[in-house]
């Protein structure tokens, strides 16, 4: 497991101006290829809570990345089956009181 640090080390490093969340996600990848998405989301929080050389530019990409990132995690709807309505039982119901 990469530590959390050298993660948020990293995305301070290549947190630059144009850089898109795939992009920055990838790049750290290729120097950390074990670092899962997560971790990587955690590092950018762990990096805006950490000193960003006072560059407000660059924390302010790393928080609109690890916001970004981390509501696209939560947004993804589950899926979910639905169940086709027993016709029989409700004819049954209407018989039975019919009778």
């Amino acid at each position: 497991m990469v530590l959390i640090e050298q993660l948020a080390a990293t995305l301070q490093g290549l947190a630059g101006p144009g850089i898109k969340r795939k992009e920055l996600i990838a790049a750290v990848r290729e120097k950390h290829p074990k670092a899962s998405k997560k971790d990587i989301v955690r590092a950018a929080f762990y990096a805006l809570t950490s000193a960003v050389d006072g560059d407000v530019e660059r924390a302010q990409r790393l928080h609109d990345f690890a916001l970004n990132e981390r509501t696209a995690e939560e947004a993804e709807p589950i899926p979910t089956k639905r169940r086709k309505k027993d016709r029989r039982k409700d004819a049954q119901r209407s018989q039975r009181h019919v009778h």
